[in-house]
């Protein structure tokens, strides 16, 4: 499971070339490394999963996050790439999409009362995730009932991208 990640909110033009590359080592080249690593090995044993943690930034732009939407958006087609390459190997790649969930990396966001009050006013369900709303998807996709499942991307989000 792939789920190391640093963000940088910074607007584009202020974006600094040493935070970008910061992001992109971090949530994109060490997740490819990683999968490259661990896909020898699952390839050479013909089984496997590896799941990948992407974000809805995958699906659609953020504000102020550059190099963290493009590091994601990355990781979501790296996904889909070996699950092309992979999966006649049984090899499972897939990813999850949380939503917004409380975590170190959206303390920013969640202490600041009109920003939060704008996410929540989007999220159907009406609250920030939390960790722990990511297991069920996580086990699903790390098991024999997701067998046939490849190359997917499983959002995990309280309704956000069903609005």
């Amino acid at each position: 499971m792939n789920n190391a990640g640093i963000i940088r909110r910074t607007a584009a033009l202020e974006h600094s070339i040493a935070d970008w590359d910061a992001v992109l080592e971090i949530n994109l080249s060490s997740a490819f490394q990683l999968c490259q690593l661990v896909g020898r090995q699952m390839i050479a044993q013909e089984s496997g999963k590896i799941l990948n943690i992407v974000s809805l930034l995958s699906f659609q732009g953020g504000v102020r996050v550059a190099a963290y939407a493009a590091s994601k958006g990355g990781i979501a087609q790296l996904t889909k790439t070996l699950a092309n390459e992979w999966a006649a190997k049984n090899v499972n790649v897939n990813a999850i999409a949380p939503g917004y969930i409380a975590t170190e990396l959206t303390t920013l966001l969640r202490e600041d009362e009109k920003r939060s009050a704008e996410i929540l006013s989007r999220i159907p369900a009406g609250r920030w995730g939390q960790a722990d709303d990511i297991c069920g998807a996580a086990l699903y996709l790390c098991s024999d009932a997701s067998k046939y499942v490849h190359g997917h991307i499983l959002v995990v989000d309280g309704g956000w991208m069903a609005r």
